[in-house]
């Protein structure tokens, strides 16, 4: 049986729809051929001479009328079951949705506004948290250092082994190899002027103050804050940190302080491990590609002021507070599913890259006004 409409003119300006026959698939190119808008007020909605409706049909009416327009004829409609009244509901609030969404999809400079304004407050709600949770994992420190029968020694060395002993070869590789490259980038520029031999000033300097420990902090920030992550957030999908609480016993004294400390001991080992794997990669190609002697090039590393490698060590105890605080805190918010680990995990990773970087820019200005 085939589908049509017909107008039944109830006043001036409004007209009542009447549907015949089948409003399915099979009728579908003939209704979506039909008038696709109506010129009149549409007051009211008779189906009892309609024998059949599925999806296809109801899209058809609901672009005809409208999704809201026809969500308030369905009340009032006459011949409609409640079978076929769901199903136009369903339809028509489907359709609006997906209307929404793509009205929504459109940029207008007051969304643009909005998500500017939602994302700095979302930065200082962060920012809040993160000092919330500086201040109470210094004050249980503080409460927990005249009474070392507390202490979780245990923890702590493992932490250390893991977070530490574990990133020697990385860290060590990595800044061989970066030390390599700045050496060949320098020799390139200053072999131009005649001043090849101050590629070891200039690897010495830059592992010194800026390189070692910030390359050793951006990598502990990939490697230790998304294990922290990972690892509370595990432990808390398993409803362990529940069962520490029922016991009475402190999450941020057993699960937050071992890792803490264990990174401010370990960092600052590693960055100055660091620094001595830069100026080796350094040194490597200044004996095989440049001409200078190892001798000659300890004797100039041997002539820079003993301060700035002190002033590269003095940015990492600040980097480690940085990094365990942001990957033990991401972890303590992770939700009850897999999914909210990864994405926790995401977020303590690039907190931690973030913050090291701006960290150590401030470090750098800080430093070059009080002309250190």
């Amino acid at each position: 049986m085939s589908a049509s409409f017909t107008l039944e003119a109830s006043s001036d300006r409004s007209s009542r729809l009447i549907l015949h026959g089948d409003w399915t698939l099979a009728n579908y190119e003939q209704l979506a051929g039909a008038k696709t808008t109506l010129n009149t007020t549409v007051e009211g909605l008779d189906a009892s001479h309609l024998s059949a409706m599925d999806t296809a049909g109801a899209t058809v009416l609901v672009n005809l009328l409208g999704a809201e327009s026809l969500e308030n004829l369905i009340s009032e409609s006459t011949g409609l079951s409640q079978e076929r009244k769901a199903l136009l509901q369903a339809v028509a609030s489907a359709v609006a949705t997906q209307k929404k969404s793509v009205d929504a999809a459109g940029w207008r400079l007051g969304d643009g506004l909005a998500n500017l304004g939602a994302a700095v407050t979302d930065g200082l709600s962060q920012l809040l948290r993160f000092f919330g949770f500086l201040g109470l994992t210094l004050s249980t420190a503080a409460a927990l250092l005249p009474r070392p029968d507390r202490w979780r020694f245990t923890a702590l060395i493992a932490q250390m082994h893991q977070t530490g002993l574990n990133a020697v070869p990385i860290v060590m590789l990595l800044n061989f190899l970066v030390g390599s490259v700045v050496a060949f980038l320098g020799a390139t520029v200053l072999s131009s002027f005649g001043a090849t031999v101050y590629t070891v000033d200039l690897v010495a300097y830059a592992f010194m103050r800026e390189l070692g420990v910030l390359l050793t902090a951006i990598l502990l920030a990939g490697r230790t804050a998304s294990a922290f992550t990972a690892q509370i957030g595990s432990m808390k999908i398993n409803e362990e940190l529940d069962a520490l609480k029922v016991q009475r016993l402190d999450t941020l004294e057993l699960l937050v302080l071992p890792r803490l400390l264990a990174l401010l001991i370990v960092l600052p080992l590693l960055t100055w491990l660091a620094m001595m794997a830069g100026m080796a990669g350094g040194a490597a190609v200044a004996v095989y590609s440049l001409d200078i002697s190892f001798a000659q090039f300890v004797t100039i590393v041997q002539e820079i002021p003993l301060r700035h490698t002190l002033l590269g060590l003095s940015k990492a105890p600040f980097f480690a507070l940085v990094i365990a605080l942001i990957g033990c805190l991401e972890g303590l918010k992770v939700g009850g599913s897999a999914q909210s680990v990864g994405e926790h995990t995401t977020t303590s990773v690039v907190q931690s890259i973030f913050a090291v970087i701006l960290l150590d820019a401030i470090a750098a200005l800080y430093f070059m006004e009080m002309g250190w």
